[in-house]
């Protein structure tokens, strides 16, 4: 690679970093709608908001595929580069989409624990109605016990 051409793969992985922000900023979003419903137990609104998801992880991977090779170029020669202000201004891009990316993941976390803590909830209601039916037939059979020839004596009656 000469060094006329890294100019041009800068500004190449400029714009490709440029396009991961633009959906990393729609994930972000994404993530806090999750949370939200996560924190709610809506699970209609997670489902739709998670298959938005997908849709943008696909963009950040197809988008992260076509910019690898290009990385690997910048990198290899990244002495080179240091002196350019564009490539300054890549690495601060890249420092911020580090950043959104940290975001979006304790978004996540935040998440997970909101679906873990509704799935011990669930649980919980689970167990407890177990045990209310379990000690309403217990109930049932000292209150109204199956008493052999009652049913004659209600007929005769």
């Amino acid at each position: 690679m000469t060094d006329a051409g890294l100019p041009q793969l800068v500004a190449q992985y400029r714009a490709g970093l440029e396009a991961e922000m633009t959906l990393l900023h729609r994930l972000e979003a994404i993530a806090a709608e999750q949370r939200a419903a996560s924190e709610q137990g809506d699970m209609d609104t997670l489902s739709a908001v998670s298959d938005q998801r997908d849709r943008m992880m696909s963009g950040l991977v197809r988008i992260e595929a076509e910019l690898k090779p290009v990385r690997k170029v910048l990198h290899e020669h990244r002495r080179e580069l240091e002196s350019l202000p564009e490539f300054r201004q890549v690495k601060a891009l890249h420092a911020t989409a580090a950043a959104l990316i940290d975001r979006v993941v304790n978004e996540d976390r935040v998440s997970l624990d909101a679906l873990k803590q509704a799935e011990r909830a669930r649980r919980f209601a689970a167990r407890s109605i177990e045990q209310g039916e379990s000690t309403l037939a217990a109930y049932r059979r000292v209150v109204a016990p199956n008493v052999p020839g009652a049913s004659l004596l209600n007929r005769k009656g």
